[in-house]
């Protein structure tokens, strides 16, 4: 064990950290209103969006990450560069940022997951809530953020916060796209001597405190919303 290794490597792959973060972050705020949306789509029984919905959540749930991956990144730069080609935009597609398909691609997984979260959350909220609050006046919009949306969070995060640390640990697998993450970072350092155990024992270390802090601040959220949840009745 090169420990002289293991410490200067484990500097190289910290600076990978902030592009995993961005990748998190950015993909969270997309997927979590479209999730939202989308569960609606499928609690109140859209026609064609709800078996949309029910046929996106099955197709990227059933094929691994590492494929959705791959497809991306491969099938996009055809697209555009046909369609580039088609209406003469001068423009090289294969110079594009490869954080680019990483957002597609987390995005969508992640959408995919939320909307089950939602899903079952939403469903847990007694429907009584939201005539009640029509009753006093309230839109529809004004009911879901006072009262369903609160309690949803309540009982989804748990669900949320293991979704956010599955997402997390997910952007490793961005060296596919040669992303310069945490784990491409530690790879190519270990590529000079051959010192891969301590590249992974670095990338092993990160990954765990980055999730752990995660964990941590998704139960001090999950206190404060507390006061969201309502007694069950006597």
């Amino acid at each position: 064990m090169d420990f002289e290794f293991l410490i200067d490597t484990f500097f190289i792959a910290l600076s990978g950290v902030p592009v995993a973060m961005i990748i998190t972050v950015i993909s969270l705020l997309i997927a979590l209103p479209l999730g939202f949306l989308l569960a609606l789509t499928r609690i109140n029984k859209m026609p064609i969006l709800s078996q949309f919905s029910r046929v996106y959540v099955s197709f990227v749930r059933g094929t691994p990450v590492i494929v959705q991956i791959f497809i991306i990144y491969n099938s996009v730069p055809l697209l555009l560069a046909t369609i580039f080609e088609k209406y003469n935009i001068q423009m090289n597609v294969y110079d594009v940022n490869p954080i680019w398909y990483a957002l597609i691609v987390f995005s969508l997984n992640t959408t995919a997951t939320l909307i089950e979260v939602f899903r079952s959350a939403i469903n847990t909220v007694s429907k009584g809530q939201l005539e009640a609050a029509y009753s006093v006046g309230l839109t529809t919009v004004q009911a879901f953020i006072r009262i369903i949306i609160p309690q949803t969070l309540v009982v989804g995060l748990p669900n949320i916060c293991n979704a956010t640390v599955n997402l997390i640990k997910a952007t490793s697998l961005g060296y596919a796209m040669s992303l310069p993450e945490i784990t491409l970072k530690a790879q190519v350092a270990a590529n000079a001597s051959y010192n891969y155990i301590e590249a992974y024992m670095d990338i092993f270390i990160i990954y765990l405190i980055i999730c752990s802090l995660v964990e941590y601040g998704f139960k001090r959220m999950e206190k404060r919303l507390r006061k969201y949840k309502i007694a069950p009745a006597a």
